[in-house]
């Protein structure tokens, strides 16, 4: 509560006619529903970038830091920001992106079993009594089913491999008509051919066991059958520009079928398989539902296009304070992310409007040139004094405080 407390504070020496208190309860408790302005921003951001055969659905997750255990959602979990198991909140966001232009459009935060089974620490940080755990798949399926419920216009959608590598996930995405691209890991199994499945029904004495398929047909991971392509088989595409002039990769595309030992369903697919011009060693794998006709350049563009999921996470916390906040309940978190998300459609659109004067103008400089000219409450030497002496106070009361504490112990 210190922290949050020491950044409401610094908003309101800068920002003219706020008080603590108020911005304060704006964010923890007030009980506006920040569903509704999520979606809202949703709609307005499909207005600008919906209904191109270029725009995506972007969906990724991303880790904030935290420090304690109060904060809801925070558990030792894979927290991509630091590239290790950590300390941290997680959410599954979805962007929108039409060429270089993305911002993001939703966000769930992800509950871990040791929060979802502990009723009364969900009370606590005022997580809703109907939340149940459900995977980070299954808030991407969430997020998905409730873009198409508001009208949002997506052409297809793109994961990394962390929701590629979920089977079930993919066929649902397949079965419920979505066009997808999926990162795949290099073990990823793939057919060459069409196997014939034959799925035994043994019986035991607890019941059936667990079906398993049986086939002649082999299989063979999505690296090793790169690995076995001779080098005129890979071709150099230009995926887009950038701001180092053309980005060139090579690709490799194969239609393969995907196999699930839960279903007797076997799925064809595309394999797409890019590596680094200049790092040949950094090779990506993705699987496809795309049409068969669809070109090699196509599925290249698709692919490539994940890469600005990662943008909108750079603007969203290096410009709109993303990951700025120490707030620790479930509202708070949701109200945040919703602001968070107004922020970036507010830059999305000043972006797109100066494009013509103003072709490079980027979140940073938005924020820069809002800084400068928005009006300030600490531009005058007697108002710079009293929020100095003002602090100095709170300083002080804190330090009699932990005194007054060490005595009564």
């Amino acid at each position: 509560m210190l922290a949050v407390r020491k950044n409401v504070e610094r908003m309101t020496e800068v920002v003219p006619d706020t008080e603590y208190q108020a911005l304060q309860h704006f964010t923890s408790h007030s009980p506006w529903a920040h569903r509704p302005v999520m979606d809202q921003v949703a709609q307005d951001s499909d207005r600008l970038l919906g209904g191109s055969p270029d725009t995506g659905l972007i969906i990724d997750e991303t880790g904030i830091p935290k420090k304690g255990k109060m904060s809801v959602g925070t558990a030792r979990q894979w927290c991509g920001r630091l590239g290790k198991v950590d300390n941290c909140q997680v959410g599954v966001f979805a962007s929108l992106v039409r060429g270089a232009a993305a911002t993001l459009i939703d966000g769930r935060l992800y509950l871990p079993k040791e929060w979802t089974d502990n009723r009364a620490r969900c009370k606590r940080a005022g997580v809703p009594g109907d939340v149940v755990f459900k995977t980070k798949s299954q808030l991407a399926l969430d997020i998905v089913r409730h873009a198409r419920f508001l009208g949002i216009r997506y052409a297809w959608i793109g994961v990394d491999g962390g929701y590629g590598k979920e089977p079930q996930f993919l066929n649902t995405l397949d079965a419920e008509g979505e066009l997808f691209v999926a990162d795949v890991h290099k073990d990823q199994a793939i057919y060459l051919e069409a196997p014939a499945p034959y799925i035994p029904q043994r019986h035991t004495s607890k019941g059936r066991a667990p079906s398993r398929h049986k086939t002649d047909v082999p299989k063979i991971t999505v690296a090793d059958w790169a690995a076995s392509q001779p080098e005129e088989a890979w071709q150099r595409i230009t995926i887009r520009d950038s701001t180092k002039g053309r980005l060139e990769v090579d690709l490799l595309t194969q239609r393969v079928w995907v196999w699930l030992d839960t279903e007797q369903t076997v799925r064809q697919w595309h394999l797409v398989v890019r590596r680094e011009v200049s790092a040949r060693d950094t090779i990506k794998y993705s699987l496809s539902n795309a049409p068969a006709e669809t070109p090699l350049e196509r599925l290249a563009f698709m692919q490539g296009q994940r890469y600005f999921v990662e943008r909108s996470f750079q603007d969203a916390k290096g410009s709109a304070g993303m990951d700025h906040y120490q707030v620790r309940g479930w509202r708070a978190w949701n109200h945040h992310m919703a602001m968070v998300m107004m922020a970036m459609l507010f830059m999305l659109e000043t972006r797109l409007e100066q494009k013509k004067p103003y072709p490079l103008l980027s979140c940073p400089d938005i924020a820069t040139l809002l800084a400068h000219f928005l009006p300030r409450r600490d531009v005058k030497p007697q108002e710079v004094l009293r929020q100095m002496e003002v602090r100095h106070r709170q300083r002080q009361a804190s330090i009699d405080s932990a005194y007054a504490r060490q005595g009564a112990g």
